[in-house]
């Protein structure tokens, strides 16, 4: 586990969550630095998408989530955020391009897409290789297209954490790949920190900097071979097969 922050990053002290009485997190800690990919694993209800969205905001927690933003641990973090699902009317005339261009300019898409929000709209659908579906109606696409076009509007002002939870459940291993493969470039290229939820542990494995093992509380937390090879996660997912 890092010890140090850079400019950027996520530290969380003893994190819990209750809905109702019913506890879904508890003593979790963790500490994620910028450029890196952090994968969490474990069973159905586990806690994973809980954790996402109290990292996010989105749920009363207990314990302490702190940011250091640019250095600067007074600065509020953008989020982006691709869910595992997201329903679409398949028979919808919305384009991809009307869905990225809702996230570059507040004028209603109804009243038309210019030359200028079109032209943004295809560089960030270039950052996840889904350039080519920009004219695509949403019904047209596959799950992993989706799932790219998700994740080019989640990158739209480009956020300093980016939370993807089951981001390739529906989609095909070459879908995955490529996802994941889109995943790690981002990782590169810019000055944010990635939390993945997922069930796909092997194909995750090779893009993943840390990885930890979530079952209510962390039960198992290091580089993916470690997490993969302890004897705790071997056991849980036999358990769960």
């Amino acid at each position: 586990m890092p010890n140090t922050c850079e400019h950027c990053c996520t530290k969380i002290d003893n994190l819990g969550v209750s809905f109702g009485c019913f506890p879904v997190l508890q003593g979790v800690s963790l500490h994620l630095n910028c450029h890196e990919i952090l994968a969490v694993i474990g069973p159905n209800g586990a806690g994973k998408t809980t954790l996402l969205r109290a990292i996010a905001g989105e749920v009363a927690y207990s314990g302490r989530i702190k940011f250091l933003i640019r250095s600067d641990p007074s600065k509020k973090p953008r989020f982006g955020y691709v869910p595992q699902k997201v329903l679409f009317d398949l028979d919808s005339p919305v384009s991809v391009l009307d869905l990225v261009a809702t996230t570059i300019t507040d004028k209603p898409i109804w009243v038309g897409i210019g030359a200028s929000v079109r032209r943004q709209a295809q560089q960030v659908l270039e950052k996840v290789a889904a350039d080519d579906l920009i004219d695509k109606k949403i019904g047209e696409l596959s799950g992993g297209q989706l799932q790219r076009v998700l994740l080019a509007m989640a990158l739209t002002p480009v956020p300093d954490l980016l939370l993807l939870d089951e981001p390739v459940s529906a989609v095909d291993v070459k879908g995955a790949a490529l996802f994941y493969s889109v995943v790690d470039s981002l990782k590169k290229g810019y000055d944010i920190s990635i939390i993945m939820a997922t069930h796909n542990l092997n194909d995750v494995a090779p893009f993943a900097d840390r990885m930890i093992l979530l079952n209510h509380t962390i039960i198992s937390e290091g580089t993916p071979h470690e997490v993969l090879s302890d004897r705790k996660t071997i056991e849980m997912f036999q358990k769960n097969l």
